[in-house]
């Protein structure tokens, strides 16, 4: 396999870049975030050409961390008595200079400015070719088993849908939970569109929960996306995990820009600055036909590239629990090279997700060195793709290499931000499972406060690797540094998402507070060991929505 032949080991850079020192500093925190950081610094410096999965650059980085596990005596838990688990993807690249996109009204073609008014999507397979008419479906979310339903209202009934494109803004009704609203935007929408009989989906991002501007959209555009290719057990992997299934049919796909919107609902009686103000109020919306058609044609670039998950385990010392296990996890990938920012081309990922890595790496040296093993089993595992939709995470959680039923919780970790001092973590899962218990009685013991997400509009709960773990009924959890509404903390976390997010700036020359960083892997290790020893196995809450998966496991 190409991706074997081009393992080889990184040497770890020792020169430290951009940092911020705590006023509470001691010497060994700073000691052990700056070993940390020189972790972070192998694995997002330029040599690594932004890590894009199965790319050498890619496997390189692979190589850097499967030595360090090596180095700490950890046993290999990934295929064939090895450490990798490699994964086989489809590839698609848009080209947006050979493709094409009009409104059609009344007869009237209007043609569309691909980067400016819209972006074709690339994860999910295109179609060549679309001709057919839009309506406006709200929020867009499929819940009937919360009593609501976007693609089934009086006003656009279900069977209305077909052979229509669905056009839905990002949001929810504030009387649906976060996560929930979040959960309707992955498998179920997929299905509720076939179903449905739709042929293609324009979503509109509200200024309010992007992370960044338009432009920085319409520049990841010529990113190649990418979905898992087809396996053998495909149908039984979907059968036992619904929310797993992959999605291999060609459906049209697209993001408009909110500040161009006002061309969708021109002449339908209402203005998209009516749609957004009740959506950024969580408010119910109208759901209606546009008046209009869109044409499209969609030329791409096809291929399948391979690339591996790392995936290392700690034996635990109890008899029983040992045959258990507590997954650490964090992301390897990022988005290579792409578009120039400010002259720059390499998207180095260092809190994206090197950072995440480097305290999985940490965390396992920390286990390794200790004189007491915890009593259940350790699995580190290093995700790829997940740049790309969860794939990596997703394909772990469908085929794991150790038993499906002795994967107990998920601690993952993706942009944990270690930019300010570590006074709270904003904790994405916390209200659905009894890992919010371990989690709070370590944060006592830290002095953190642990708090659910704040902004879940924002969808996080779905756009980290845990997700594909609560989709296979696996209590999980990830973590970010928290913040109050208006502080300083918010400010800088927030300038950071408008400025460096998906950024040629998310490099090695930020500053990042190395004495919060060694705290939070403190903390992030005691949380793994207290799940460890806990003999009471993590479980959904009976209230939480996303029960249902753990059952069927």
């Amino acid at each position: 396999m190409r991706w074997l032949r081009s393992m080889c080991v990184v040497a770890a850079s020792v020169v430290l870049g951009s940092t911020l020192v705590s006023a509470e500093d001691t010497g060994s925190d700073l000691a052990r975030g700056q070993e940390w950081w020189a972790v972070v610094q192998a694995l997002a410096n330029d040599s690594m050409r932004g890590r894009l999965t199965g790319s050498d650059d890619y496997l390189r980085a692979a190589a850097y961390v499967v030595d360090r596990f090596k180095s700490y005596g950890l046993e290999p838990a990934g295929l064939n008595g090895g450490f990798y688990q490699p994964v086989k993807f489809d590839v698609q690249r848009v080209l947006a200079d050979k493709s094409s996109m009009s409104l059609v009204v009344d007869g009237m073609v209007e043609p569309l400015s691909l980067g400016m008014d819209v972006v074709l999507g690339a994860r999910s397979a295109q179609v060549d070719q679309v001709d057919a008419p839009l309506v406006f479906i709200g929020y867009g979310l499929h819940l009937p088993e919360a009593k609501y339903d976007d693609f089934d209202s009086a006003a656009v009934p279900w069977k209305s849908l077909k052979g229509k494109i669905v056009v839905y803004i990002n949001g929810g009704p504030s009387d649906l939970p976060g996560p929930l609203k979040s959960y309707a935007r992955t498998a179920p929408f997929a299905k509720a569109l076939r179903d449905a009989g739709a042929v293609g989906a324009i979503s509109i991002p509200t200024p309010k929960s992007m992370d960044f501007g338009w432009q920085r959209v319409a520049s990841g555009a010529s990113q190649p996306g990418m979905r898992l290719a087809a396996t053998s057990d495909a149908a039984a992997v979907a059968a036992k995990h619904p929310a797993l299934a992959d999605d291999h049919a060609s459906m049209f796909s697209a993001t408009f820009n909110p500040a161009e919107a006002e061309k969708l609902f021109a002449g339908t009686g209402h203005t998209f600055a009516e749609i957004l103000a009740l959506a950024d109020a969580q408010k119910p919306l109208p759901r209606f036909a546009l008046g209009k058609s869109v044409r499209a044609t969609v030329v791409g670039e096809h291929s399948q590239v391979e690339s591996p998950n790392i995936v290392a385990k700690l034996e635990g010392s109890d008899p029983k629990l040992s045959k258990e296990y507590v997954v650490v996890s964090a992301h390897l990938d990022h988005l290579g090279v792409g578009a120039p920012i400010h002259g720059k081309t390499i998207y180095n990922g260092a809190m994206d997700d090197a950072s995440g890595v480097a305290s999985v790496l940490e965390t396992a040296k920390a286990f390794s060195q200790a004189k007491t093993r915890p009593k259940r089993s350790i699995l580190f595992v290093i995700f790829t793709a997940e740049e790309k939709g969860l794939l990596g995470s997703r394909y772990f959680a469908g085929h794991p290499t150790v038993p499906e039923s002795s994967i107990k919780a998920d601690l993952n970790l993706d942009m944990f931000m270690p930019l300010f001092a570590l006074k709270k973590l904003h904790v994405q899962g916390l209200e659905q499972s009894t890992l919010a218990e371990d989690a709070k009685k370590v944060g006592e013991a830290h002095h953190i406060v642990i708090a659910p997400d704040p902004e879940p509009d924002r969808n996080s709960f779905i756009r980290t690797d845990q997700y594909s773990f609560v989709q296979a009924g696996v209590p999980a959890l990830a973590f970010k540094f928290g913040w109050e509404a208006g502080s300083p903390e918010y400010k800088a976390w927030r300038g950071w998402l408008a400025e460096r997010y998906h950024s040629t700036a998310d490099d090695l020359s930020q500053p990042v507070d190395l004495v919060a960083a060694a705290q939070f892997n403190s903390f992030y290790a005691d949380l793994a060991r207290t799940v460890a020893d806990n003999p009471a196995t993590p479980h959904y809450f009976e209230t939480s929505f996303f029960r249902r998966f753990e059952t069927k496991r």
